[in-house]
Order: C-alpha cells, then structure tokens, then sequence
C-alpha cells in the first residue's frame, strides 16, 4: 500500500504525482543540468514543466571560485524575484525533479525553496527515469509560466556556515563535517571538476549515494534515520556542516536528513571548489 506524502515532505512518489496532476494544481520545474541541460529539456520534459537553471538561475555566476566556490548562492531578492516569474509564492505547492535522482539540481531548489521559508516543495523520488517507468509522456511543449508578485523573503532561513566556522570545525572538531563526495574524491585519489583533490582535514566521508538504493531512489525513512544516527553519533544535527564539489549534491543529503525527520543541518556552500582554491589545509587519503 501506497502512503500519500503531504506536500510538506521532502519526497514524493512518481505514481502520486500522476494522481496529483489530474486533481491539483502546482508547478512543476525541471532542474536537469550539465551540457546541454535547456536543449536536453526542450527536446522533451514532464507536461508543464519549467526549465530552472543551475548556472543562471540557483547561483550566482563567478569567475573566481576562490571567494564563494563553483555555485554561490544568489542574493535573496534575486531568487525571490525568480521565484515570482515562476509563478511561485507562499501558498503554492512546487515539485521539481531533475535526472540524477534528486542528486543534482533538484535538491538544490528544493532546499533553497525551504531556505526561503516555503514548506510545501518536494523532490520527484527518483527522477526524470521514475516519472517514465511510471507512465509519463515527455513533451516538447513550449511552457508558460504566469507570473505573481516576487516572494515575499528577506533572508535565507536554513543555516548556511561561513568559511571561518568550517575552518575551527577542521582546526578543532567544534562540529562534525561531512563531505558527500565519492570516496574516491575524498581521499584524493581523483579530481575530475576542481584543481586539488583530496579533502578538508577532519571531515568524515558519507558519499550522497548511500542515500539511495539500487533502483535510484531514496531509502525509507526509517533507514535513513538509522544511517545518520549513526553518523550523528550523539550530536544534533545543528552541529554537523555538509559540503560536496560545490553546494548543490549536499543537498541531496540535507533533504535526506529531512525526509528522515531530522533538522536539516548546515550547509557549507562554497565546499569543496572553494576550500581547494585557497591556501588552506588538505589531506588525502581514509
């Protein structure tokens, strides 16, 4: 038996948004990313779906990834305005997929949305590849948003940690910092986006795959409880920093924590492109 997810949660079912899209309204946005990504969605995408993208609409473009890494987050009243041009605001429900398992571009929004203070935003468990197996036809549609007031925000709400903190977290294990990269990435054994490999002294390695199963998508709740109890080890979650390449793959892993009905913890957003730029300490290696 199906249980039906509240809008609320972090994840919903391929199946129950196909029951939804004949009974409610939302918007529905396509955070596919990478070469290509527009082209890729323009070819075919879920009926009404909106192209959000990574580089130009989830970041701010920099030329020096020293001062904020790859994907720095956008000023507040930026994102609020796009969110407006979406069509986005306090009382609509947004679900939004992407074709890497949530792993990509999907958790980005997802937890800029909640960052944002709007609750009812969730992630498409498994993806683009879930949305078919479950019987959705793609379309080369050209989709119109309808546009409403910018979203009435101010500042970021979820906790992002500057690189200070990271740095006494490192230095002296105030907090516990995880990197969701590869286990090969981490201990510096390969490279294949940023300048160094390896990774920030003290961090604990808990690759954001884990958080899936062999089909692509999200363990229960209940396992992903255990998972990061066990990582947590005692400590709560408002204590723990998580990073990856760049800011957007930890947010696999943060809305892990949500769906595990945990706090969601601390994102270092600049991560690992940031970190590796800089004159600071790395290590390699377990």
């Amino acid at each position: 038996m199906q249980h039906k997810s509240h809008p609320s949660q972090p994840l919903i079912s391929a199946q129950e948004l196909r029951q939804r899209q004949h009974t409610e309204s939302f918007v529905l946005l396509d955070a596919r990313s990478g070469p290509q990504a527009r082209l890729r969605y323009q070819a075919g995408h879920l009926p009404g779906a909106l192209f959000v993208d990574l580089e130009q609409d989830l970041a701010r473009p920099t030329d020096n990834a020293a001062h904020g890494g790859r994907h720095p987050l956008p000023p507040i009243t930026e994102f609020a305005h796009f969110l407006g041009q979406l069509g986005i605001g306090p009382a609509t429900t947004v679900v939004v997929y992407d074709d890497k398992s949530g792993a990509n571009a999907a958790a980005r929004v997802w937890w800029m949305l909640r960052s944002a203070g709007h609750t009812t935003a969730q992630v498409l468990d498994g993806g683009l590849a879930a949305a078919e197996a479950a019987g959705f036809t793609l379309t080369d549609a050209a989709e119109q948003s309808v546009p409403v007031a910018p979203y009435p925000v101010s500042h970021w709400q979820l906790p992002v940690a500057p690189v200070a903190q990271v740095q006494k977290a490192s230095a002296k294990g105030t907090q516990l910092v995880i990197d969701v990269r590869e286990a090969a990435r981490y201990r510096g054994e390969t490279e294949p986006i940023d300048l160094v490999a390896g990774h920030i002294p003290g961090a604990v390695n808990v690759p954001f795959a884990g958080n899936l199963d062999a089909t692509g998508h999200y363990l229960p709740a209940t396992e992903l409880r255990e998972k990061y109890d066990a990582v947590l080890a005692g400590r709560a979650p408002k204590d723990v920093i998580v990073h990856c390449g760049s800011g957007v793959t930890a947010c696999h892993t943060l809305l892990a924590f949500a769906q595990a009905g945990l706090e969601v913890p601390q994102l270092y957003v600049g991560s690992w492109s940031e970190w590796s730029r800089n004159d600071w300490p790395m290590a390699t290696g377990a």
